[in-house]
């Protein structure tokens, strides 16, 4: 999908007009839609500020991920000594077999949850 493509849809995910995306942005209504057109691509800040403005990644916006999340909640604090991008960097150095133990964990914490819900 083409990036003003991918933006408009974007957009309409989150339900907001053009008028609100430039009102934020401080542009007008016809640079949204240009963009979405295809006609002219944002530039760098604005290309950060859209990623603040939708709460996701800079790298989801050019479609080089399909994971959302901002670096708001990468540093996103789960205790006084973890954020969830410690979690990730710490995830992405285990070896194949404490990596398949993270895993095994994962699903069994899910599986509680799961049944916590129901009680």
């Amino acid at each position: 999908m083409e990036f003003g493509e991918f933006l408009a849809k974007l957009r309409k995910e989150k339900g907001y007009y053009q008028k609100e995306v430039a009102a934020y942005l401080n542009v007008t209504v016809a640079t949204i839609s240009n963009y979405e057109k295809g006609v002219h691509a944002p530039d760098l800040d604005t290309l950060i500020k859209l990623a603040d403005f939708y709460d996701v990644s800079t790298d989801y916006l050019l479609q080089r991920t399909k994971y959302k999340a901002s670096i708001r909640v990468l540093n996103k604090r789960l205790s006084a000594d973890y954020t969830v991008g410690d979690l990730v960097n710490a995830t992405l150095e285990l070896d194949r077999h404490n990596l398949h133990a993270l895993l095994d964990y994962y699903e069994l914490l899910r599986l509680r949850n799961s049944i916590d819900r129901v009680k």
